[in-house]
């Protein structure tokens, strides 16, 4: 049963949200969740495991996401036929680039079928250095429940879900930039 305010005439909004503040126990948000939900990305409300997987890259290597234990990922749904996906992308490898050493693993995951071609020219075209896995057959974005490209899933260094951006972003702006070091720093291993 939802509380509706409402139902409950001697209950105002002021009140309420005094309550909630006020309450004992009732942790404030951290500024790293009040970064996140300014820069529209969702937390979980319980930090569930990434599911694992094994994907091959244009290269041919395979790549698990269990290998990067220890270290904060993004891990990224994209394709070739979607629009704000090819613009984001190079914003995610200029990411990489100003952060260097210190950058996230970025996992670019190409969901489009049978086209490693056209996701080869495309990657070959923007000169990408992102490491890109390749999903032909779906499974991983099934996994993920990918309902929406792009969609960018934020796995801590415990393998566990940080956050989900959902939709274009500006991945090598100075506000994400910043909320990526912020992860790093604050994230448990």
């Amino acid at each position: 049963m939802r509380f509706q305010v409402g139902k409950c005439p001697w209950l105002t909004g002021a009140t309420l949200l005094l309550t909630l503040c006020l309450a004992p126990g009732v942790p404030a948000d951290t500024a790293l969740e009040v970064q996140m939900r300014d820069l529209h990305i969702e937390t979980p409300r319980e930090r569930l495991p990434a599911p694992g997987f094994e994907l091959l890259t244009l290269d041919g290597e395979t790549v698990r996401l269990g290998a990067y234990r220890g270290r904060l990922v993004l891990l990224h749904f994209w394709a070739t036929f979607c629009e704000p996906c090819r613009k984001e992308l190079p914003a995610l490898d200029r990411l990489a680039g100003k952060l260097g050493a210190d950058s996230p693993v970025i996992l670019a995951v190409a969901v489009d079928r049978d086209r490693p071609r056209q996701v080869a020219k495309f990657v070959r075209e923007h000169a990408l250095k992102l490491t890109v896995p390749l999903d032909p057959d779906g499974k991983v974005r099934t996994s993920y429940e990918i309902d929406a490209l792009p969609t960018t899933y934020l796995i801590g260094p415990d393998g566990r879900f940080v956050g989900r951006a959902v939709g274009e972003r500006p991945w090598d702006s100075p506000q994400f930039r910043q909320l990526i070091s912020g992860l790093r720093s604050q994230m448990p291993d």
